[in-house]
């Protein structure tokens, strides 16, 4: 019984060790197949260095040493700037025309706007839509506004008994020159000084009445919807320009007084009286002639090399029409005669301005603008007007108020003292030396000094000759 027992107990031990020994080398075994893992595993394995195998990067560097070789750095660099710059010249010039299709379809647009407000409000000229809509399709050269009050109907039968033409004269220099003139007026106002006038001042009473027969016999009125008034220039000439753009397609606008002498185009050659029938120079002539005959025939011999020298010159230096001409290709041009004149800040004095704070300290002047006698204006600046005429802001005067509408746009001023000569002699003298003068005006008075009795000398002495006017081409 012990024997057995004893053995039993031995059996039990051997066990227990072979137990232990197998876990061991289960564990053993774990790690072994691990480490095994990893030693097999990617990245675990030594790749070998490819000494003799060209790599990608290689070849790609070999290929642009090739293609550059005969190339310099510069030249590369200079070509890349040369696209760099075409793409900013294109984007620029593609923003330029996109600028200008909105800006010509902006002007479109009012000018649509114009007409039909002047369809719906009646023609100003001849009263009916269809002229309105014939004269819109026509293209003019110029439009001359000259504007006018009710109180100088003399002034204005002067005007056309000197340099504007009439009846069919005038049809003829709208159709063949593309001329267009006419008076500019508005409406009366209403008077406080008894209620017994009021029906008869009214639009419809006295004024307008004498302005509708006088528009019946002559046919040169252009009526705005304006009221008249001294201090209401500046609202007259936006009015103008507003209703003259919706009307005409005029590559200019012009604006004058009615006290103002105008040549149109260019002087030609006058005969001097008593030309023809002289007696010729020849040496048996000339032995026979006295002294006083030779002055004589002397002075008419140099007023008629005068007039030849003028009419030579006259190709070069010319008037209002050839003038407008040489400034047809600007988009946005303002001609007249340029000045600045002090801002008077006393109450009281003429042309005083209220606003004279706005000018800087007291002495200060206006900013460069034309004088008020004559100024014209190219379409895309009239047509500006036409578009903001409701924010454009108004002066005491209306030369200034027109100025000031110009200041911050892309406009080009000329300055041309052809339209501001003084009456005769002024004028006379520098239409004989060639420089013909396109207006005419005494500074002192703002216009022609009692221009009813002297705008006729000043037309003799200084106007061109008619046969040139229909002669003229633009």
């Amino acid at each position: 019984m012990s024997v057995v027992k004893s053995k039993g107990a031995g059996d039990l031990a051997r066990t227990r060790r072979n137990i232990v020994l197998s876990r061991n080398w289960a564990i053993f075994l774990c790690f072994g197949c691990f480490y095994a893992g990893m030693f097999f595993t990617s990245r675990m394995w030594i790749v070998p260095e490819a000494r003799n195998i060209p790599r990608t990067s290689e070849i790609v560097d070999k290929r642009l040493k090739l293609k550059s070789e005969g190339c310099s750095t510069k030249d590369v660099r200079q070509h890349t700037s040369n696209d760099s710059l075409q793409e900013v010249f294109d984007t620029e010039h593609a923003i330029q025309l996109l600028n200008k299709t909105v800006s010509d379809l902006e002007m479109k647009l009012a000018a649509a706007k114009a007409v039909r407000e002047s369809v719906h409000n009646s023609d100003p000229v001849s009263g009916n839509s269809k002229s309105v809509e014939s004269t819109s399709k026509r293209k003019y050269f110029m439009v001359i506004g000259i504007s006018t009050a009710f109180s100088s109907r003399k002034r204005r039968d002067s005007v056309r008994m000197t340099w504007m033409p009439q009846g069919e004269k005038k049809k003829k220099l709208e159709e063949e020159k593309g001329i267009v003139i006419r008076f500019v007026i508005g409406h009366g106002i209403l008077s406080l000084i008894s209620l017994a006038f009021i029906a008869s001042l009214t639009s419809g009473g006295i004024l307008d009445k004498a302005v509708k027969e006088e528009e019946l016999t002559h046919k040169d009125f252009l009526r705005l919807d304006h009221v008249e008034g001294y201090m209401e220039l500046a609202a007259k000439t936006k009015t103008y320009f507003s209703t003259a753009v919706a009307l005409w397609d005029a590559e200019f606008y012009v604006k004058v007084d009615d006290d103002v002498h105008v040549n149109l185009v260019e002087r030609g050659t006058e005969c001097s009286e008593g030309q023809q029938g002289e007696i010729p120079f020849t040496k048996t002539n000339i032995a026979r002639l006295s002294n006083q005959q030779l002055k004589h025939h002397w002075r008419k011999i140099k007023k008629s090399l005068m007039g030849k020298i003028s009419s030579l010159w006259s190709i070069v230096t010319s008037t209002l029409g050839a003038t407008l001409a040489r400034h047809r290709t600007k988009p946005r041009v303002y001609i007249g005669c340029m000045k600045s004149g002090p801002v008077l800040a006393r109450k009281g004095v003429r042309y005083h301005e209220p606003e004279y704070w706005k000018f800087g300290t007291a002495g200060n002047k206006y900013f460069r603008h034309a004088t008020g006698q004559l100024y014209a204006v190219s379409k895309q600046l009239a047509t500006y007007i036409s578009i903001h005429q409701h924010v454009l802001h108004k002066y005491a005067n209306e030369d200034v108020s027109v100025g000031s509408w110009f200041i911050g746009l892309d406009v080009e001023y000329v300055d041309d003292r052809r339209l501001c000569c003084g009456t005769p002699p002024d004028c006379e003298w520098k239409a004989q030396a060639g420089n013909i003068c396109v207006a005419s005006f005494d500074w002192r008075c703002s216009g022609i000094c009692s221009s009813v009795e002297r705008i006729m000398e000043v037309h003799q002495r200084c106007g061109e000759d008619e046969n040139t006017l229909w002669s003229a081409s633009f």
